[in-house]
């Protein structure tokens, strides 16, 4: 077996401690969503509160992020041709559409806490909060780190190990809206 050299070591590392946060994150929103599943199953009444969600606006949302997983993919290809220009216009595509991501949700939570939907309004709405919130905190620090890579890119510092990364993290994040679009706002 040929020994890993030193250049690789923190790679590995990453990308074993990445998978490791994945996994766990993984059972956190498997936890969440199953709940929301058993608890849905069990009574009735979550249609008519599902039934006040914008599909549109999520469907855009859900548009944004995948999109933002192909400009994640598309800064780590600019790092494997040596293209610092296009790495740092990726991230920030990248940024700029975890942003819009927030946006668009911001806007979605003060209308419904407008109309009185708020998490303790019923079951619907505290899972709703529950799943879509835990989410934007994801997107949120996955648009914390893409800066960060952005601000070294833009020194010359990017790491393309450090890219990769931040792009498992990222589509992992993706993955999630993935489940959670069709649970919340297409299963009324």
């Amino acid at each position: 077996m040929a020994a890993v050299s030193e250049q690789s070591a923190p790679a590995l590392r990453g990308k074993i401690a990445i998978w490791w946060l994945i996994a766990s994150e993984v059972m956190v929103f498997g936890g969440a969503v199953g709940s929301y599943i058993m608890a849905r199953a069990a009574g009735p009444g979550w249609s008519a509160e599902a039934a006040h969600l914008s599909t549109s606006m999520a469907t855009v949302n859900t548009f944004v992020l995948l999109t933002s997983s192909m400009t994640m993919a598309m800064a780590f290809a600019a790092y494997q041709k040596d293209d610092q220009r296009g790495v740092q216009k990726f991230l920030l595509l990248t940024v700029l559409l975890g942003l819009t991501f927030l946006g668009i949700k911001a806007y979605e939570y003060t209308s419904h806490i407008m109309e009185g939907a708020v998490p303790w309004s019923g079951s619907f709405w505290s899972f709703y909060y529950l799943l879509t919130g835990l989410h934007a905190l994801h997107v949120i620090a996955g648009v914390v780190v893409n800066v960060i890579l952005l601000l070294a890119a833009g020194k010359g510092l990017s790491s393309g190990y450090r890219i990769e990364i931040a792009g498992l993290y990222w589509h992992f994040v993706d993955i999630v809206w993935i489940f959670l679009f069709p649970l919340l706002y297409l299963s009324y």
